[in-house]
């Protein structure tokens, strides 16, 4: 029988560069702390969801935050953005558990998009709920009459959860621009 064969040849790879002086090799960025799969993003979801869940608690405490949209708004802001902080957390967990790098371009952006999304709405409705506590507190002067203390409070916690968010959005934002 007479079939050919194929042979196999080998070629010299072009080279990476195009032709500048510098051949170094390239070196994968270090993970900064802060960033997904390190502890640093750990720690910061970590707060997120605490401040998340004690804005939520504090508010929920009262009897007559239905009452107010802005509060109603805040409510469900931080329902979202504690759940979203407890779902990155555990991914954050298994990654460092396993040693699992999360530099990859889909995840950094899903990461990216849900906390600009989560961070947005977590500001918004504070600043929301912050104007209805002034407005309560220092123009209506009725404070004694509604909850202010806790409205102040669970604005605050909303305005710190989102403290702790706007590092991991900026953070995952620069890593996925600087590719």
């Amino acid at each position: 029988m007479n079939a050919s064969r194929p042979s196999v040849h080998p070629v010299e790879a072009p080279p990476l560069t195009d032709g500048a002086a510098n051949d170094e090799p390239r070196v994968r960025m270090k993970d900064i702390q802060g960033m997904p799969g390190t502890p640093g993003g750990l720690a910061l979801r970590f707060f997120q969801f605490v401040f998340a869940v004690a804005a939520l608690c504090i508010m929920v405490s009262t009897t007559d935050f239905t009452s107010v949209t802005a509060f109603c708004y805040l409510v469900a802001a931080v329902i979202l953005q504690s759940l979203w902080s407890l779902s990155l957390a555990i991914v954050d967990i298994y990654a460092l558990l396993v040693r699992r790098c999360l530099r990859n371009s889909r995840i950094v952006g899903l990461f990216t998009i849900g906390d600009g999304i989560t961070s947005t709405l977590t500001f918004a409705a504070a600043c929301a709920s912050a104007g209805i506590t002034v407005l309560v507190s220092n123009d209506l002067g009725q404070c004694a009459h509604n909850h202010c203390t806790r409205f102040e409070t669970a604005t605050a916690m909303a305005f710190i959860s989102w403290f702790s968010v706007s590092p991991s959005f900026l953070l995952n934002f620069w890593s996925l621009a600087s590719r």
